[in-house]
């Protein structure tokens, strides 16, 4: 079994054909989606998602990065009233992201803070996105003086160096499609990561493995994905897999 802990297969852009899509995904071995949240407006495209597929989908609560505004003190009371309405499993997709602006960065860490202090208040995994932002990320995560705190540094694309750091926290390292770009390097720093602080993601609809990169993403790619960290690793593609199933099943089975 394979575990996708990062994808957005509520969005518009799987409207049209949802059902193939998930179908397809099942029949490539993928048994479980995690599914984080963006903002208010994703709320019901998560749930429509979860209660068409119980089996398969599972809910994930927090304000995206991207989506912190001047009115983000208003949106994370609402969210925050939704996470206890609901039976979330994590806290995310929260972080920081510097790539698109710098215009609210202040605002942003906020927000990225108070939703730390939910998952530790209700002993939550976190999932973290930090677009050219991983070092802070990393640092406000070492602040904290909870030590249960986990969760999963989404995307990462980081050193060898921030791999050891988010290791000496107690996260794991979400890996996706970047892995199998020629030029990304990615896959030299996943060789020397212990497997045991990997999982996989795909981030559909978004960056897509070669040979598909340019593409819709599909959580079907993902034993594409574990091909190449199998390959990076030298390890056998079963051994992958039993693993970041493995790894993500007791992350999220705690919050449970």
């Amino acid at each position: 079994m394979f575990i996708d802990t990062h994808t957005h297969i509520y969005l518009e852009k799987f409207d049209k054909d949802r059902e193939t899509c998930i179908k397809e995904a099942l029949d490539a071995g993928v048994e479980k989606l995690y599914l984080p949240n963006i903002d208010l407006s994703s709320i019901e495209q998560i749930k429509r998602c979860i209660e068409s597929y119980p089996d398969l989908c599972i809910p994930m609560m927090g304000l995206h990065p991207c989506s912190v505004s001047s009115e983000y003190e208003d949106v994370l009371k609402t969210l925050e009233t939704e996470l206890d309405s609901y039976p979330y499993v994590a806290v995310g997709e929260i972080g920081l992201d510097y790539y698109w602006s710098k215009d609210l960065i202040e605002e942003q860490k906020i927000a990225f803070q108070r939703q730390i202090e939910w998952a530790c208040s209700r002993s939550l995994p976190i999932i973290i996105h930090s677009r050219d932002s991983l070092d802070d990320c990393i640092d406000m995560i070492d602040q904290c003086t909870d030590n249960s705190l986990t969760g999963i540094f989404h995307c990462f694309s980081g050193t060898v160096e921030q791999a050891e750091r988010i290791i000496k926290l107690g996260f794991l390292m979400g890996i996706g499609g970047v892995v199998t770009f020629k030029n990304s390097g990615l896959a030299d720093v996943v060789s020397k990561i212990p497997i045991e602080y990997l999982v996989l993601e795909t981030d559909a609809p978004f960056l897509a493995p070669h040979p598909f990169r340019g593409k819709r993403n599909e959580p079907k790619f993902i034993p594409i994905i574990a091909e190449k960290i199998a390959e990076a690793k030298d390890m056998e593609l079963v051994d992958v897999e039993r693993k970041t199933t493995e790894n993500a099943l007791l992350l999220f089975g705690h919050s449970k």
